[in-house]
């Protein structure tokens, strides 16, 4: 999960391809009524159910109400999910969420599912993927950092942040759009090369003080006015927030480093106690 175009598909792909190299059974569940195109393509597919373009035709909805009825119809047709998901209780399932935030930190339809599925008997974490850009703005960065507070709250389940590079692959057919996401990155791996560990550790795991350190720049910078006053107070309401709850940390995920997938698989696993109670398998009997 997380906001639009943070690479949460992009995360699934590359946990696929990694879990298929184990040898584990791996399956993609699409949550998406809008999504068009996937690396790999899902076992369980929402849209078999509805879609979001039926929904804008049929009830003159727009994208984001009706995204938030296909979920709940998805709710309130919830033997559906069980009953494709009951063909792989055993195996390992990655669920392909929505990028509408609000689904998360708003909403109770989330939560609702993430307790369907305990009520299942299966172990859940959530993974909240932040692009590694947000980096280069410290209060595009506090945002990300206050989304995925909320949704750690709302939600009540384990949960792991992930903040997301996907290296600099180049290519030609690759939008305008694209091409300054990719300079971005690169633009960030060069500031991330300029920074010390304890300056990318504030990052890591969240420092309050970087937002507070920005505003007070600021106002060196600007004349006081009751507008910047009122900033400054909320700046440090946000400080004091991030601060109390003291629950976000970002695990670094490179997805073309196998080291860096693994060691992000494996906290995911962790607070999931995957593997646990699973059955050992039993060797195949050799070629004679």
């Amino acid at each position: 999960m997380g906001p639009a175009g943070s690479g949460k598909s992009t995360y699934c792909a590359t946990i696929m391809t990694h879990c298929q190299a184990a040898g584990r059974k791996v399956h993609l569940v699409n949550l998406d009524p809008a999504a068009e195109h996937f690396e790999y393509e899902p076992t369980i597919d929402i849209r078999e159910l509805i879609t979001l373009e039926d929904v804008m035709e049929e009830l003159d909805y727009g994208p984001n109400g009706g995204l938030i009825y296909c979920l709940e119809f998805l709710l309130n047709n919830v033997d559906w999910l069980e009953e494709e998901i009951g063909t792989y209780d055993d195996d390992y399932l990655i669920f392909d969420c929505p990028g509408q935030i609000e689904l998360y930190t708003h909403f109770p339809i989330m939560k609702r599912l993430c307790e369907t599925l305990n009520r299942l008997n299966m172990n859940v974490c959530g993974v909240y993927c932040l692009e590694s850009q947000f980096i280069e703005d410290k209060s595009k960065y506090f945002s990300g950092v206050l989304s995925a507070m909320s949704a750690m709250v709302n939600l009540e389940i384990p949960h792991i942040n992930d903040d997301e590079d996907d290296g600099d692959n180049e290519d030609d057919a690759e939008t305008a759009a694209q091409k300054k996401r990719r300079r971005q990155r690169r633009r960030r791996r060069m500031m991330e090369k300029a920074m010390s560990d304890r300056e990318l550790e504030r990052y890591l795991e969240p420092d309050p003080l970087l937002i507070a350190e920005d505003a007070e720049t600021l106002m060196n910078e600007e004349e006081q006015s009751p507008m910047s006053l009122k900033f400054q107070a909320l700046n440090q309401a946000i400080v004091h927030l991030i601060d109390d709850y003291s629950m976000v940390r970002f695990i670094p995920l490179n997805i073309t480093d196998e080291d860096s997938v693994e060691y992000v698989l494996s906290h995911v696993d962790n607070s999931m106690q995957y593997g646990e109670d699973l059955e050992p398998k039993e060797p195949e009997d050799s070629a004679e």
